[in-house]
């Protein structure tokens, strides 16, 4: 019997025939603005989204400031629970002709509505000299485009067609957190690239030779990371595809580092969130005498306040310092994109598509939404001009590894903005995720004797369930 998330995909692949069919075209933006732009008509717009009390405040006061410039569009804001939790009731609302106007999603969450066709390309939106009914075009200028950090926009693009399906809406990425106190007592240097981390890590297991180093988090973004990284340095390797053979994984190169992380491990470098069970952020804030430890952790950068240490005695044990993670080429740095964007559905009535592109264009492009929203979430802002706010500045001004490691968090992710990148997004590339995880836990997990070949066939196992899988 099909489980119900793979009902779900054969239902939504057979609604796929009724809207594009089954032929090979090349892609065209399936919806055009209509003449005149928005009309002032009387529309609602539903908002699905994740956010808790907090940023719903947030959301709320901005939403009044729309309404006061379009008071004819009523925005229906409604909390569905977590990512996945938006992604399967919409999945279910898609097959019955009621999915929300706009939704938080992730890229593989688009690419599997894509199926039924169901998400409104933004293309002829942004690129519109049509009425916006307040006196302004509807799409985006040139300089509101060039505001929008790279990465964080090209994510829009990244389903195969080059179609935009998505708007940024709020980043996080990765970061180096370390014991700032630790390292400066000990004169150690914050490494730029892999090598350095590794002789790092040998010296600091020199200085406590009971610790672990080195925390990382996402093994999945490791790979997928490193996979990145290296292409950009122009070596021959790859990741994934958003058409053709999607899985390229099983290269030399990616075997190659996923041997070098195991020997890591097993000098007692590295472990991840798997192998740990729990954030690694855990062994990081670690102080009491006697408990495992670490000194540096690759994680969030929304999560900085769970990298902080909790205060003994009115004070923190130690400051944390934050940086962009090692590359294999500092002078083509790859850092990974992540944390939600917006898409909107496709509907009858295309002013109802309409209006929500101008919910959704006013929360991008407004640099008060996007700073206070940073700043209560922890995420990262999606445009650059926000750093000419005086809030948002002013907040980064007392950036530190303390009280405002969040702010500091913010500062270095701020300050790597044209490093982000993203993978491609198809049905399928979450196993793919979920598999190149893997291949790393179970490799630093499989001891000393399994050597290439032991190696070799996780990374064909895990090509085979992806191809399974999808």
């Amino acid at each position: 019997m099909l489980k119900k998330k793979n009902l779900l995909v054969v239902l939504l692949v057979l609604i796929a025939f009724v809207f594009v069919g089954c032929g090979s075209k090349k892609a065209k933006p399936n919806f055009i603005v209509p003449d005149g732009g928005y009309d002032g008509s009387e529309v609602t717009v539903v908002f699905y989204h994740t956010m808790g009390s907090n940023l719903s405040d947030v959301l709320d006061e901005y939403i009044a400031e729309f309404n006061k410039l379009y008071p004819n569009i009523h925005i229906d804001s409604q909390k569905i629970g977590s990512y996945n939790d938006v992604r399967d009731q919409i999945s279910t609302e898609i097959t019955e002709g009621n999915q929300p106007n706009i939704a938080y999603c992730y890229p593989d969450h688009v690419a599997l509505y894509n199926l039924a066709g169901a998400v409104a390309t933004l293309d002829d939106l942004i690129a519109s000299k049509e009425s916006d009914g307040n006196g302004g075009i509807l799409g985006l200028t040139q300089e509101q485009i060039d505001d929008f950090i790279p990465g964080y926009y090209a994510e829009g693009t990244a389903f195969g067609d080059g179609l935009m399906y998505t708007m940024p809406f709020s980043k996080s990425t990765e970061v180096l957190y370390y014991n700032k106190t630790f390292f400066e007592a000990n004169n150690l240097t914050v490494p730029t690239t892999w090598d350095e981390m590794e002789a790092l890590c040998a010296r600091i297991k020199e200085i406590d030779p009971n610790c672990i180093p080195l925390g990382y988090d996402s093994s999945a973004n490791w790979f997928i990371t490193m996979c990145e990284q290296y292409m950009a340095d122009g070596q021959k390797t790859a990741y994934t595809s958003a058409s053709g053979d999607h899985y390229l994984f099983d290269t030399d190169i990616n075997r190659n580092f996923v041997k070098k992380f195991k020997s890591w491990y097993e000098k007692g470098y590295v472990t991840t969130q798997t192998i740990y069970g729990a954030y690694t952020s855990g062994l990081f804030v670690s102080n009491k005498e006697g408990e495992l430890k670490s000194y540096m952790s690759i994680g969030s950068s929304a999560g900085a306040t769970h990298q902080r240490p909790t205060k003994v005695d009115g004070a923190y044990p130690f400051e944390v310092g934050i940086a962009t993670i090692p590359q294999v080429n500092p002078a083509k740095p790859k850092v990974i994109s992540q944390g939600p964007s917006v898409c909107i559905f496709k509907k009858n009535n295309p002013q109802e598509v309409v209006a929500s592109w101008l919910f959704v264009k006013y929360l991008t492009t407004s640099v008060e939404f996007q700073a206070e929203f940073s700043i209560a979430s922890g995420y990262v802002p999606v445009i650059k001009s926000v750093m000419n706010n005086e809030y948002f500045a002013n907040t980064l001004n007392k950036a530190d590894g303390g009280d405002y490691v969040s702010a500091l968090s913010t500062k270095i992710c701020m300050e790597q903005a044209d490093a982000y990148f993203v993978s491609p997004a198809f049905v399928g590339s979450s196993t793919a995720r979920d598999q190149v995880g893997a291949i790393i836990d179970k490799a630093l997990l499989a001891g000393v004797a399994a050597g290439d070949d032991a190696i070799a066939s996780l990374f064909k196992d895990a090509i085979d369930e992806c191809e399974y899988n999808s």
